[in-house]
């Protein structure tokens, strides 16, 4: 346990700095920071049945950016998902892709690939009622999730 937190370094994903076994041994990101990149990710659009990012996603991608670079040991999951509308693997690659076109983003913005993952998960996860037009609108996102391990 060589930063002397009560994980061994064995399991500790970072072993030079201090963090709670809940965490890997890494220490918890800043509820701000994550409320920054959970806000910038409620509001990434795309063009109807495309993968083509809206102009209005950018200043929140470009929030995504800054958070990145201002915290290099972060790493960020990316998640697209869809709604029920259409057939199931055609929304599952339409998930995937808009997925990558926001990692493609940040990319072309200055962060390294390594520290991206981008996958799409189709009509699955609802966080809504997909029988009504708003709680389709609501399925239809991106999520992010940071880590720093």
């Amino acid at each position: 346990d060589s930063d002397g937190d009560g994980v061994n370094d064995e399991e500790d994903k970072c072993p030079h700095e201090v963090g709670p076994a809940s965490n890997f041994g890494c220490p918890v990101i800043d509820t701000k920071t994550v409320e920054r990149v959970n806000k910038a990710a409620q509001n990434i659009f795309f063009q109807t049945n495309s993968a083509k990012l809206m102009q209005k996603s950018f200043v929140s991608l470009k929030e995504v950016v800054q958070v990145m670079k201002e915290n290099p040991s972060y790493k960020i999951a990316v998640d697209g998902y869809t709604d029920n509308t259409g057939k199931a693997d055609y929304n599952l690659k339409l998930s995937d892709s808009r997925a990558q076109s926001v990692k493609s983003y940040l990319v072309q913005n200055g962060i390294e690939e390594s520290r991206i993952t981008a996958t799409g998960h189709g009509i699955n996860d609802p966080i809504a009622d997909n029988k009504t037009a708003a709680g389709r609108a609501k399925n239809r996102r991106v999520e992010m999730k940071l880590t720093n391990y």
